[in-house]
């Protein structure tokens, strides 16, 4: 992995289309691609991590013009990749957000976040939304090889539920015939460790990034091949009635354990 330091004109976007699945009013990355190198996500198709060595300064001048809100820290890339232990960017920027009373809501895979409790904390309204793919290590080590062990996620949910941070689940992407018959685990143990939500969506397949996964699929088991051909289509997202399908599952799942499928 190759890391370069780069300076940017600007940090960050306001979402101009309401944001009805993770609720927020503007968005930032403090580092642009992901070295955790998931086969699903288009954040790893690049090789090269671009760190925003003036995020902090265009957050100081910048949160200054917009009005108070929440903004959602790692829309795209993860914020809490392994650089993060040497640049504590994401932290910095948090501090900021903290003392011009802004809320956040931060989404990662990563464990590091636990490490920013002591800011998050004080953070007003302050959500933390961690994804799990899958609770099968096998088949987190195919997809996901470099982000932290399915359990060490949930672990992050109940540390982060024990200090009182508002803490929920993605099961994002959800990987068709692979992860299905993990719905209700996932959704269970996700409770059982203090998660007050559970949010989903269906896996999106485009450009060099659907090669990579399918790629990585014929190695997984060439037999699905033939079903997602069949699922997809000429399209980058599942047939719609397979969405459905999935949607009442995992509805059915938030219900029976008491989860609201919204932040």
């Amino acid at each position: 992995m190759l890391y370069k330091h780069v300076k940017y004109d600007s940090l960050i976007t306001k979402i101009t289309n309401k944001d009805l699945l993770f609720i927020g009013d503007y968005t930032l990355d403090p580092y642009q691609n992901c070295e955790f190198g998931c086969k699903y996500c288009d954040s790893a198709l690049d090789e090269i991590i671009y760190i925003k060595t003036n995020a902090v300064q265009l957050l100081e001048e910048e949160i200054k013009k917009i009005e108070e809100g929440t903004i959602i820290v790692g829309s795209v890339h993860d914020p809490y990749q392994e650089i993060e232990k040497k640049c504590e960017i994401t932290r910095s920027l948090l501090k900021i957000i903290k003392q011009h009373n802004f809320s956040c809501h931060i989404l990662t895979k990563s464990n590091l976040v636990l490490r920013d409790i002591d800011i998050l904390s004080k953070i007003n309204n302050c959500v933390v939304t961690i994804s799990i793919t899958t609770l099968n290590e096998s088949i987190s080590n195919v997809f996901e090889m470099n982000v932290p062990l399915p359990t060490k996620r949930l672990q992050i949910i109940k540390k982060l539920s024990e200090n009182n941070i508002k803490t929920g689940l993605a099961v994002m992407p959800v990987l068709p015939f692979i992860v299905e018959g993990e719905f209700e685990k996932i959704i269970k143990v996700a409770s059982k460790n203090g998660a007050e939500y559970v949010l989903h969506k269906h896996l999106e397949l485009k450009g060099d990034q659907k090669s990579i996964f399918l790629k990585t699929l014929e190695k997984f088991n060439p037999n699905l091949m033939d079903k997602y051909v069949e699922l997809y289509g000429d399209s980058y997202i599942p047939d719609q009635a397979y969405i459905l399908k999935i949607n009442d599952m995992i509805t059915k799942y938030c219900k029976k354990y008491g989860l609201p499928m919204e932040i």
